[in-house]
């Protein structure tokens, strides 16, 4: 595991420079990814399904996020999208049409349906931090900074 977490935070790294996040932020946005994935490995081990966990460890990555970016005061999607990478079912989604390709038809439905489950758990999660930080400011007040 603690290899998995090294390779994490260094590819979740790379993604954050890709994406022009600047360097004194980057190893933050690392550090959240590895977290995500230490959550997204760990869940299964206790009886989670593997949707409920990208659930959590979306939840995790944009509630750390969220914090992290008030604290120093730079936009939430600076420390968002390296958290979230680990949890991109890229791997998943491949294999689904792969699948329809080699006319596996009833496997490659499966594997679709599994990747669209844990896609839905991701922005799931995201979607219940954020409302957790909008909810004293009002849905409003969350872009309009004049009224």
């Amino acid at each position: 595991m603690w290899l998995e977490l090294i390779f994490c935070f260094m590819s979740t790294v790379a993604f954050g420079i890709i994406f022009n996040i600047p360097l004194r932020l980057v190893w933050w946005g690392g550090v959240i990814g590895m977290l995500t994935w230490f959550i997204y490995g760990t869940l299964p081990d206790l009886g989670f399904s593997q949707v409920n966990a990208a659930a959590v460890a979306a939840f995790t990555a944009a509630f750390t996020a969220h914090r992290l970016a008030k604290y120093k005061k730079v936009p939430v999607t600076t420390f968002m999208i390296p958290g979230i990478i680990p949890l991109v079912p890229g791997g998943r989604a491949y294999e689904s049409m792969l699948a329809f390709v080699e006319e596996n038809y009833v496997n490659g439905l499966g594997l679709s349906v599994e990747t669209l489950l844990q896609a839905g758990a991701i922005a799931g999660g995201i979607g219940f931090a954020l409302s957790l930080f909008t909810v004293r400011k009002g849905a409003g007040q969350r872009y309009e900074t004049d009224r």
